[in-house]
Order: C-alpha cells, then sequence, then structure tokens
C-alpha cells in the first residue's frame, strides 16, 4: 500500500516546525520585547524636540504592542497574537512613513516590514500587505499625495525608496517561498520515515511494533472504562510449501493477498498488523468473544475460496486463526499469549480453523 504525504496549506505549515526554527509566538514577543524600548526612546526624543503628538502616538503603540503581548499570554492564543502583532505594525509603519517621522528617516524602518510579514504570516497575507504597502507609499511619493500631505522627501529620494523597498519585499517573497519548499520538504520526509517505521513494507499494515502500540493504547483505555477488547492471531497454513515449491515472489503475493483480504473483512475500527512472516494479528476494540470469533472465521472463508496467479497457476492457501479477548486484570502479554495457543490448538486440529482460547467457540 503505498503513501504519500498529504500537500500542506501554507496555514498548515505554520503549525510543524524543524529544528532550529524559531517558533512565530516566541519571535513576535521577541520584536516586541525589542520594539517597545525602540519606540519609547523615539517618544523621548520627540519630548525633548516639543513635539507631543509624535510622544504620545509611538508611546500608544509601544502600550499597543505590549497589550497584545499580554493578552497573548491570558488568552493563550497564537492567532490572536499574530494578527495583533501585524495589525499594529502595519498601523505604525504608516504612521512613520506619512508623518516622516524623525525628519523622514522613520520611513527607513519600512524596509524591517517585508521580512517580518512574510515569516509571521502565509504567503497571501504577505503578498497582500506588501503589495498594498507600496502602493501606498507610491500613492503617497505621487503628486497626488504632494498636494495633500507635504513630506520631506527629495525626489530621488522618493524613486530610489520605491525600487529599493520593491526589490527587497519580491526578494523576500522568493526566499520565503524556497523556506516554505525546504520545509515541506523536510515535513514530507519526516512523515515517510514515521510512516516506514510504523508500516510493513509489503503490505503497508502496520508492523509488529506500532501493532504493540495500538495494542497498550487499548489496553490502557480498557482500564479506564471497563470496555473489552479481542485480537486474533493467524498465520497462512503451509506457507514454507508455497516458498518452496513456487518461489518466494509467489510467497509474497500470498501475504499481499492475505493482507487485503484481512482490509475487506474487518471492520473499519480493528487494527491490523502483520506480525512477522506469514502471521498477522487483528486487534478489535469492544469485542467480545463470540463476536471475533464470526469475524475470524468470515475472514478465513474469505481466504479460503481466493487464489493469485503465478506462472499460469492458481495457487490457493488457508489460514489458522486463534481468538483471545481481555478478561479481568491479565496483562496484555497474556492475552497475547493465549491467542497464540488458540492459533496452535487450530494448526493441531487440522488448520484452517478459528480456535478461541476459552474452547468455547470453535470454526471449520
Amino acid at each position: 500500500m503505498p503513501h504519500s504525504s498529504p500537500q500542506r496549506t501554507d496555514s498548515e505549515l505554520g503549525e510543524f516546525r524543524v529544528k532550529g526554527e524559531i517558533p512565530v509566538p516566541i519571535l513576535i514577543v521577541w520584536m516586541t520585547a525589542a520594539a517597545v524600548p525602540a519606540l519609547s526612546f523615539f517618544a523621548f526624543r520627540a519630548h525633548l524636540r516639543s513635539d507631543p503628538q509624535t510622544t504620545y502616538v509611538l508611546l500608544t503603540f509601544a502600550v499597543l504592542l505590549s497589550a497584545n503581548a499580554l493578552i497573548h499570554f491570558v488568552a493563550n492564543s497564537d492567532t490572536l497574537l499574530r494578527r495583533g502583532f501585524i495589525l499594529v505594525i502595519t498601523a505604525l509603519f504608516c504612521y512613520l512613513a506619512v508623518f516622516a517621522i524623525e525628519n523622514g528617516a522613520g520611513v527607513m524602518w519600512l524596509f524591517a516590514y517585508p521580512p517580518i510579514i512574510f515569516y509571521i504570516s502565509d504567503s497571501r497575507v504577505g503578498i497582500i500587505a506588501c503589495g498594498g504597502g507600496w502602493l501606498g507609499l507610491a500613492l503617497l511619493y505621487s503628486p497626488i499625495g504632494a498636494a495633500i500631505i507635504d513630506t520631506p522627501y527629495s525626489g530621488s529620494f522618493r524613486l530610489s525608496m520605491m525600487i529599493v523597498l520593491g526589490f527587497e519585499m519580491v526578494s523576500c517573497y522568493l526566499l520565503d517561498q524556497s523556506r516554505r519548499r525546504s520545509k515541506l520538504g523536510l515535513i514530507q520526509l519526516a512523515s515517510r520515515f514515521e510512516y516506514a517505521a510504523k508500516h510493513d513494507a509489503l503490505t503497508g499494515l502496520a508492523n509488529r511494533r506500532e501493532g504493540h502500540n495500538r495494542i497498550d493504547s487499548e489496553y490502557q483505555r480498557y482500564l479506564r472504562n471497563g470496555r473489552g477488547f479481542s485480537v486474533m492471531l493467524m498465520d497462512i497454513d503451509l506457507f514454507k510449501s508455497v516458498n518452496d515449491n513456487y518461489g518466494h515472489q509467489a510467497g509474497d503475493r500470498m501475504i499481499k493477498l492475505v493482507a487485503e483480504s484481512l482490509q475487506t473483512e474487518c471492520r473499519r475500527v480493528d487494527m491490523i498488523a502483520r506480525w512477522g512472516g506469514e502471521e498477522f494479528l487483528v486487534l478489535l476494540p469492544e469485542t467480545d468473544t463470540a463476536e471475533a470469533v464470526q469475524i475470524a472465521n468470515r475472514v478465513r472463508q474469505s481466504i479460503a475460496t481466493q487464489a493469485i496467479e503465478f506462472d499460469g497457476q492458481a495457487i490457493t492457501a488457508t489460514i489458522s486463526v486463534g481468538v483471545a479477548s481481555i478478561h479481568g486484570n491479565e496483562t496484555i502479554d497474556r492475552v497475547l499469549q493465549r491467542a497464540d495457543e488458540a492459533l496452535y490448538q487450530a494448526k493441531t486440529q487440522g488448520r484452517n480453523q478459528v480456535c478461541d482460547s476459552d474452547g468455547r467457540h470453535t470454526a471449520a
């Protein structure tokens, strides 16, 4: 069963982090911690120049950034933190550009906007924010903007600012796309490794280790709510003769046939694992012994009616199944041991049979 990693959107990528990547909420908190003293410093400079409007406005932005961080610590909402930060810094940069703070030097802070916005938001938001900002600045520097707002920027400065800022925005977008593609590649690689660690390469079923993990989870659930479960342990009868007579390629096809039959006949809630070689295990949550035997017998009958084609020959096979249900406070190892004993009983009684560990249900 092939496995492919799902494609993820920009917002979904933000939920995953690779080693060394700074989480967006931590980055925003750090930037807030750096921005508040800087704003306070420039507010103090404006106060020394007897510019109360700039003083109050910059202090207001410092308070808004601090409040946004405090709300995050209280509400514990990363989305609220990110949106609030984007809103405040967008308004701040607009103010710096329009009112030419620090004799027009404040507009230089606009160069910090593209890398920040692309890193902390998805690509769509970054493109809209940067594109809208560039067009707004172009309007401000145009004759129409100059007629409305008197700014100290020279013509050469305006032209250079528009070209350099546009170049930076495009560069930040391209670098951000490269970062996101690299991150997606790492996530997909990790997903494939995780899948390979939990699944059998031939059948796509859970492997023995993952099977143990799933059984342990079901056992913990049983200890909490008392809802029992059953396990079916089975293997292919006389499988060695298939390999000896037809080769391992035919044996692999037979294993895949059994795996596909199990996936067809078992329920969606059941966990199917390749336990090793020609042996399989099925975990049946909230299933008693009688129902487990019925399911096992349905699987057994389905496999007995199928065959694989190999070198023009139809090769059939049967399975023997041992069933065990959890009892009282017994351990998982004990349940698996009883299932194995029931499987041995099915083998010794002639194969192509289902036996349960309690000896009350047998089907052939």
